[in-house]
């Protein structure tokens, strides 16, 4: 790969590849956040590889393989430009979703992953959730196997708990571990950075825009009418507007700087260390744009001080999925 010099760059893990130090995540290419619009897809991407973002983060589960399918078509020619993540371990089941870990459908959902992409190698998978009707030690074992096969280059897991991720190291080294983490949702997120911190793992955060909450976009529940953001318990009732009043404070401190709210949020979580990498998505280049204008933003151990006060860990009102799918994370 060739690395971009427009973007500052952050090495994923110990011997992972530099990424640039804001990604892009794909999910919302899919449709999740309102209609996805494919024509448009490639444009957004080379943009995206343009302004200097090389690090795009994609998964099977998106579109149940729509996404790595869009993903594989705009990257056609581009493939040296990027570090390609991805992910496996949610499947379709007769009562809607689930998890599989097994060692048999880590090699089954790689292959399938590769296809869709049209590449011959993922360089950094993900298991998506873990699954906890099987050792972590055999899912790992399986895609230390991948890597063996020149499948995948680094391996990575979502939403682990400290002990579970450092089962898994033991197998295999990470390059990184993702997880939710933004000024909206910091407790288990911060625990989990102690832990992959001490291992020399990198930390990908996803939603560091809390779903768009912290852009300062969001003032009702018809902003997001017509997503699944409506499902989500810190979008709904009182909730929804405890956590308006929150951001307020955020989208305050941001006048002061002379930057949006999400370049303040973003930087803010830029600043908790080298070793973390933010994943915003979006589906409009000004968006892209304007996240990737964070990387100017300087802010001072004072105001990293001062918007880490602004929105403390637990103040958010509502846990940060439905109740089923809450059962899956952290584990």
């Amino acid at each position: 790969m060739t690395t971009s010099s427009k973007l500052p760059h952050r090495k994923l893990g110990n011997n992972g590849p530099l990424v640039s130090a804001i990604g892009l995540g794909c999910m919302s290419l899919s449709g999740v956040y309102g209609a996805n619009d494919d024509a448009a897809t490639p444009d957004l991407i080379r943009h995206a590889i343009d302004q200097g973002i090389d690090f795009l983060d994609s998964a099977d589960l998106y579109g149940w393989g729509h996404n790595e399918e869009l993903l594989g078509r705009s990257l056609k020619g581009l493939r040296d430009k990027v570090v390609i993540a991805t992910k496996f371990g949610q499947v379709k089941t007769a009562t809607g979703q689930g998890v599989d870990g097994r060692p048999a459908y880590v090699q089954q959902a790689c292959e399938a992953s590769l296809k869709r992409l049209g590449i011959e190698t993922i360089d950094l998978y993900y298991q998506h959730r873990i699954d906890p009707n099987v050792p972590i030690e055999d899912t790992v074992g399986a895609m230390a196997r991948l890597v063996e096969q020149g499948k995948v280059r680094h391996l990575g897991l979502c939403e682990a708990r400290p002990e579970t991720i450092r089962r898994a190291h033991k197998i295999h080294p990470l390059a990184a571990v993702q997880t939710e983490y933004s000024l909206l949702y910091r407790s288990e997120a911060e625990e989990t950075l102690q832990a992959t911190r001490a291992l020399g793992i990198s930390f990908v955060a996803y939603s560091p825009l809390g779903r768009g909450f912290l852009t300062g976009q969001i003032h009702s529940q018809a902003d997001i009418a017509g997503d699944r953001r409506g499902d989500h318990p810190r979008f709904s009732g009182d909730n929804f507007a405890r956590n308006r009043d929150l951001v307020g404070s955020v989208v305050a401190i941001a006048r002061e700087k002379a930057c949006t709210p999400s370049q303040l949020v973003l930087a803010w979580l830029l600043g908790q260390g080298q070793d973390i990498v933010p994943i915003p998505g979006t589906k409009q280049r000004a968006r892209l744009d304007e996240n990737i204008g964070a990387l100017k933003v300087t802010l001072s151990a004072e105001e990293l001080a001062r918007i880490s006060a602004a929105i403390p860990p637990g103040a958010v009102a509502g846990e940060r999925y439905p109740a089923g799918a809450m059962k899956a994370v952290y584990l």
